[in-house]
């Protein structure tokens, strides 16, 4: 899953990318507005004589945020992947040993350290 989302977001962001670099070609600069001004023919173009640079702007600007959001999420599931174990016995749950019964030392059932040491 996480290969794929980032599959994903990596194909959006080259799209996206190519297409920013596309429209900001497509612009014209600032020295383009003075040739318009006196009859250069863009006023019988598409989007009218102003709108071609609005809607390109504007087209720019929200594909260059689309761009840093890919970004940001191309970082995020880039850093978060899930980190395998460099062994087989780091997964390893450790077994516990079974506990032992110990005999306190004020039983009654112990048997008596000086019957044990006179021989009969």
């Amino acid at each position: 899953m996480n290969n794929f989302l980032f599959s994903m977001i990596l194909t959006v962001h080259v799209i996206v990318g190519l297409a920013v670099i596309g429209l900001v070609l497509m612009q014209h600069g600032k020295g383009a507005d003075m040739g318009a001004a006196f009859g250069s023919g863009s006023s019988g173009s598409l989007f009218g004589s102003s709108g071609s640079a609005n809607f390109l702007s504007r087209t720019t600007a929200v594909l260059a945020t689309v761009f840093f959001l890919t970004s940001l999420g191309l970082s995020y599931v880039a850093s978060n992947k899930p980190t395998a174990p460099a062994s087989v016995m780091e997964g390893a749950v450790p077994a516990t040993a079974p506990a032992t019964e110990q005999i306190p030392a004020n039983d009654q059932t112990a048997p008596d350290s000086r019957e044990q040491a006179i021989p009969k």
